[in-house]
């Protein structure tokens, strides 16, 4: 109600009934309208990139100590390779996606489990295969490729119901048996691409045990503050903005959490090391299906996820995951048309799964 102006006094004179004066609303110069909103967007954002640093940095370095002290302590190359490394490389997605499942955030978890297959193999081997036509050797494309495939479409079907402990332990079983698998064709063969992975994270040198366990701890720690400042900005983003978690966990938290496979991968096509690249993609993807998607079913509550995520998703993970395997297949290479086709098919999928 606007207050009582000059007009209004005159009629109540005239009418002999009070004028209604409308308090003017309290204002102040260092509080405007929308203030706290902006502060905390302003917080939000920050707290989103210096997560994505720390997870970028931090989870390096601890996959880089958790290696070299397997190695003193006389670990088969083949399993730190297949599984220290492989598991090391999904540190940013397996403590982002845990985190936010056990704070009740599960479709934040689940949307950044599929919004990193996805990226893995369309934004990163897209921008990959631009800077270099990626080799494809037939170990990898016999071994790797089916079953991370297959690991992948088990946790598709999962998640279908809602995803909760007993979806979590299939999935965990279904990772064990993959690896055994890896881990005996690759004794049974030589795997040049496994042993020259481990031999990147020695540089030649024998580590120092002390220097390695303070480095994978550090490593750890800070790996986790980031995941949590992670989570905590982009629920607040979400929540401010108005946007699902899911599609935030699809898109802006699996970009971040892919970016330390990002730089890998530029490293590696700079370096022509395509097979190495693709095996690493490939075994991201087998351990975010697996490993960090078990921990999102075991750490949250049971729930059904938003079909934006398990149908749209979900089914955009499995034809990427199916088209760039073809990819693979034919000629054993991904050319640089092939990754513009990815890269372009990422992008034109991203307004899709804003729902």
């Amino acid at each position: 109600m606007p207050p009582a102006g000059p007009l209004a006094v005159h009629t109540a004179a005239r009418t002999g009934r009070p004028a209604v004066v409308a308090p003017l609303p309290a204002r102040t110069s260092w509080d405007p309208p929308g203030s706290a909103y902006r502060s905390r967007m302003l917080l939000a954002s920050v707290g989103l990139v210096v997560g994505l640093a720390l997870l970028t940095v931090a989870a390096d370095q601890f996959v880089a100590g958790s290696a070299r002290l397997a190695t003193v302590w006389r670990i088969s190359p083949i399993v730190v390779g297949a599984v220290i490394i492989g598991i090391g490389t999904s540190a940013p997605e397996l403590l982002v996606s845990g985190l936010a499942a056990a704070q009740g955030s599960v479709d934040l978890a689940v949307g950044n489990v599929v919004g990193s297959n996805v990226a893995n193999l369309s934004l990163v081997l897209g921008i990959a295969a631009l800077i270099t036509p990626i080799v494809v050797r037939s170990p990898v494309l016999k071994r790797e490729a089916p079953l991370s495939l297959g690991v992948t479409a088990l946790f598709a079907l999962l998640v279908q119901r809602g995803i909760g402990t007993a979806e979590g332990i299939v999935l965990l079983v279904a990772l064990a048996v993959a690896l055994v698998l890896i881990i005996v064709a690759a004794r049974n063969h030589s795997d040049d691409a496994i042993a020259g992975e481990v031999e990147e994270f020695l540089h030649g040198r024998l580590p120092s045990v002390r220097r390695e366990v303070g480095r994978t701890v550090l490593g750890l720690v800070v790996t986790l503050v980031g995941a949590q400042l992670l989570v905590t900005s982009a629920t607040t983003i979400a929540r401010e903005i108005g946007l699902a978690e899911g599609f935030v966990g699809l898109t802006i938290v699996a970009i971040g959490t892919s970016l330390p496979e990002l730089a890998t991968a530029i490293a590696a096509a700079r370096k022509a090391e395509t097979d190495l690249l693709v095996g690493n993609l490939l075994g991201s993807n087998l351990f975010n299906s697996g490993a960090v998607a078990a921990a999102v079913a075991i750490a949250g509550p049971r729930t059904v996820v938003d079909p934006t995520i398990s149908v749209l998703g979900v089914g955009l993970m499995l034809l990427v995951a199916l088209v760039a395997t073809a990819f693979m297949i034919t000629g054993r290479r991904v050319v640089r048309v092939e990754g513009a086709l990815l890269l372009l098919a990422y992008l034109a999928a991203l307004p899709f799964l804003a729902g």
